[in-house]
């Protein structure tokens, strides 16, 4: 509904595409008066259970982080109070809330249907979903990268797992340095120093078409994300307070690579693999 932004021209739907798992396809998304965010837009694809949002964890709720983007001065630009008034000047919106909340449209109520519609995209309908209730199997090229995902080699199941593949955490990968990579993330929400460069761990359902990636989308491909973290250093050696995981190369070899990101794309639901 752009009519929740302050000129009229963006919605959510703007910036979290449909069509590409409610991801965008860009570094950084345009909102009104061609301004760009700060950070990368997240899939709001799985939300449901996550204990809090945005990259910095910032919002606790569906609910508390629905509103912000509407208000974000960089993205819709539109004070909340005042989308409430564009809501009850509108005699389609005033009927729709009075129908399923019995009042007028108010700032809670429109937080709670926001949060009614996103807690509905949840996807479970992947291959690798096949093949964890014994519906389907990987190839061999899949099963050989599961086993490197989930090992102590790559050690990627240390922080992308559950349902989801997140832990909710957030980590310092490598990518600040202060100067040209000089967003320090979740510090600027405790002033902790322990949390400079930290960002959430995003989860990897739907990944094959959330390009790019990474908090500042400076990556382009899955390929790209692997050949970082096999040697983060290689890529940023004067990054600051990265997780001390990350300061040991990984050693893949290429076709190891190959395989891991063969298992990555099993995560995708087949609806965002256009195979339904």
């Amino acid at each position: 509904e752009k009519l929740l932004s302050k000129d009229s021209t963006v919605s959510c739907a703007s910036c979290h595409k449909p069509d590409f798992a409610f991801a965008d396809t860009v570094a950084f998304s345009t909102g009104i008066g061609g301004k760009l965010t700060k950070r990368n837009t997240p899939s709001v694809l799985n939300m449901k259970n996550r204990p809090y949002y945005f990259w910095d964890g910032r919002a606790g709720s569906l609910e508390e982080q629905a509103l912000m983007p509407i208000q974000n001065p960089d993205e819709m630009g539109l004070p909340i109070a005042e989308a409430i008034q564009r809501l009850n000047e509108s005699a389609t919106y005033k009927i729709l809330f009075q129908k399923i909340f019995k009042q007028k449209p108010t700032a809670k109520n429109l937080g709670a249907a926001f949060a009614a519609y996103e807690s509905t995209l949840e996807t479970v309908n992947s291959k690798f979903d096949d093949w964890s209730n014994n519906l389907g199997k990987l190839s061999p090229a899949e099963e050989r990268g599961r086993q490197i995902f989930t090992g102590t080699k790559a050690k990627c199941f240390d922080c992308h797992f559950q349902e989801d593949f997140t832990d909710d955490g957030f980590k310092n990968i490598g990518i600040f340095n202060g100067k040209e990579l000089n967003d320090s993330g979740k510090i600027l929400l405790t002033g902790k120093k322990s949390d400079l460069g930290k960002f959430k761990t995003p989860g990897l359902r739907n990944i094959t078409v959330t390009a790019p990636y990474m908090h500042n989308g400076m990556f382009a491909t899955l390929e790209e994300v692997v050949d970082y973290y096999n040697n983060p250093k290689q890529f940023i050696p004067d990054a600051i307070n990265t997780d001390p995981a990350l300061n040991k190369p990984l050693g893949l070899t290429g076709r190891e690579k190959n395989d891991l990101i063969a298992f990555l794309k099993t995560l995708t639901d087949r609806k965002y693999l256009g195979k339904y």
